[in-house]
């Protein structure tokens, strides 16, 4: 081992499912070449079919939603069955993402009591709990009585300890779009401080509902009205013509250590060098250039970086209408405009929850190609003075990376990473 200090923070493993791969074999090959799976979205509980006569559906003024969803997802022989005929769809995606890091890492070798998990994300299993409302509305006294447990998002820790045997904490942690890299952050934090040896970061796989669709539609946060029939145009971050998010299904998994546990089976991805973690004092949804600015000062300055350091940002950039203006706004004024971006959401969509750990992944998983994954529908970005890398892949050796995120609620977080 070398290049590193033995106190450093570094990532011994990573998982990822989205809708361009299930695996980071797969899903850095899609990436790379820029492949998507935007449609309307068809996964059950996501469009609205209420139960009308004919002539009331004609009068009906329906919205297709519009999303990136995983294909199929392929569980690990090793995940006991009977757990998963009551698990929902995030518990599963979860399970699935945690074994390919678990092995990626060989936690199998880590005592038990040493490992920790904390899941990002609160809310996420929103689809699964309106079909039941739906399947035992008529019928209560069948209701499954799983239920009682499933419900909670802490299940999911449940489920995941109970599988891998993890036994030193889990818990999750809510901060809506920036729950992934804030659980990156608390579980950097466990693993500095001594609390644990290993600490496991998830972004949860956020299962929309109808509901939050509509949610999120009224209140202009997501598109897509102008690509409403063309899908495949509609996730366009920092592009002039962008309308908002697009969602895309996604789960995230980092695994991080001290460079001093010094297991020769592990070859690690990089260093976590610097991080910060900051509130606007403002339950809104509107960005704000002070807080994301702040942060990202705050993570140059952990990191012992200058602003021209920074080679690379992978920005949380959601096709906002406000948010992505005001983002380039505070990267230009933190003097990191210089450095190479692009933008993952194109590709993949925004998983919310989960956004912020898979964009870590993808920062991960580049750094180590040498090369810069293109950026779809970028024809005529907001700001041209950028270093966008736009509709093709280019060749580029990754020394230090910012990656962003943000929250509805004020919520501001950035993470450093370094090249081994």
């Amino acid at each position: 081992m070398k290049n590193y200090e033995n106190n450093s923070i570094i990532v011994s493993g990573i998982g990822v499912t989205s809708s361009i791969g299930q695996g980071k074999d797969d899903f850095t090959n899609a990436l790379l070449a820029g492949e998507h799976y935007f449609d309307v979205m068809k996964r059950p509980g996501r469009q609205y079919v209420p139960d009308l006569n004919s002539e009331e559906k004609d009068n009906l003024q329906a919205t297709s939603f519009l999303g990136a969803e995983i294909p199929s997802l392929i569980m690990p022989e090793s995940i006991p069955k009977g757990l998963l005929r009551t698990a929902s769809f995030s518990s599963q995606v979860a399970l699935a993402t945690l074994n390919e890091a678990w092995n990626d890492a060989s936690l199998d070798e880590i005592d038990a009591e040493r490992i920790g998990l904390v899941v990002g994300g609160s809310n996420f299993q929103q689809r699964d709990l309106v079909q039941t409302y739906q399947a035992y509305q008529q019928r209560l006294a069948f209701v499954r009585p799983t239920y009682a447990m499933n419900y909670m998002d802490s299940d999911l820790c449940g489920l995941c300890s109970e599988v891998f045997s993890i036994k030193g904490f889990a818990y999750t942690l809510g901060g809506a779009s920036a729950s992934g890299q804030a659980a990156v952050i608390q579980a950097i934090q466990a693993v500095e401080s001594g609390q644990v040896d290993v600490c496991i970061a998830m972004g949860a796989l956020m299962d929309l509902s109808y509901w939050e669709c509509q949610g999120f539609r009224a209140i202009g946060a997501m598109g897509s009205d102008k690509y409403a029939n063309n899908p495949e145009l509609a996730a366009r971050s920092f592009d002039e013509n962008r309308d908002g998010f697009i969602y895309g299904e996604n789960c995230g998994v980092i695994v991080i250590e001290k460079a001093q546990m010094r297991r020769n089976n592990i070859t690690p991805y990089a260093r976590l060098t610097g991080w910060a973690m900051g509130i606007d004092g403002n339950r809104n949804p509107n960005p704000s250039f002070e807080g994301e600015m702040k942060v990202i000062q705050k993570a140059l300055q952990k990191a012992s970086l200058r602003p021209t350091d920074i080679d690379y940002i992978n920005p949380h950039g959601t096709g906002s209408t406000i948010g992505d203006v005001t983002e380039l706004k505070a990267i230009q004024a933190c003097g990191i405009s210089d450095a190479r971006i692009n933008t993952t959401k194109s590709i993949i969509g925004h998983g919310l929850s989960a956004a912020g750990a898979v964009e870590i992944v993808a920062t991960l998983v580049q750094m180590q190609k040498a090369k810069l994954h293109p950026s779809r529908n970028l024809e005529n970005p907001i700001d041209d003075e950028f270093n966008w890398v736009k509709n093709k892949s280019v060749d580029h050796q990754m020394e230090c990376a910012l990656n962003m995120s943000m929250g509805f609620g004020g919520m501001n977080t950035a993470v450093c990473l370094q090249r081994i």
